[in-house]
């Protein structure tokens, strides 16, 4: 069987795999190369591409269980409840919105996960918001 490969999809893969674009000498090998070499590239591409998902995904969990242990420390500091532990480890940042909120949940390696999404979620009804920007 004889694929097609799409020039755009190649890229977003390679993107994948490398965090970057290929260049444009890399694509031009890459359209000259014969069918055969564009699948075993095409194979290299998606190992990688899927080594690094699953170090992303090691990663997440491990930025997750860094940001419970450090709330698990206000908690035995005397927080009676969650929303009082994200409170305490929140009052020395200063929001002005949401997205300050998405901010720092960014700056622990949670935004773009299940977790950091709840996280904000969650921050949003407990922080305090500062006037003026």
């Amino acid at each position: 069987m004889t694929y097609t490969f799409d020039s755009n999809i190649v890229s977003d893969l390679y993107k994948d795999a490398f965090g970057f674009r290929p260049s444009a000498d890399w694509m031009q090998c890459w359209k000259a190369m014969p069918a055969a070499e564009k699948q075993e590239e095409w194979d290299k591409l998606c190992k990688i591409s899927e080594e690094e998902a699953e170090l992303d995904r090691q990663e997440e969990i491990r930025n997750q269980q860094e940001f419970e242990a450090v709330l698990a420390t206000f908690v035995v500091a005397g927080a009676k409840d969650r929303a009082t532990a994200l409170r305490w480890m929140t009052q020395d940042e200063v929001f002005y919105s949401a997205q300050c909120v998405e901010h720092f949940v960014w700056s622990k390696g949670l935004l773009f996960t299940t977790y950091g999404r709840m996280l904000v979620k969650e921050l949003e009804d407990i922080v305090s918001y500062a006037q003026g920007a």
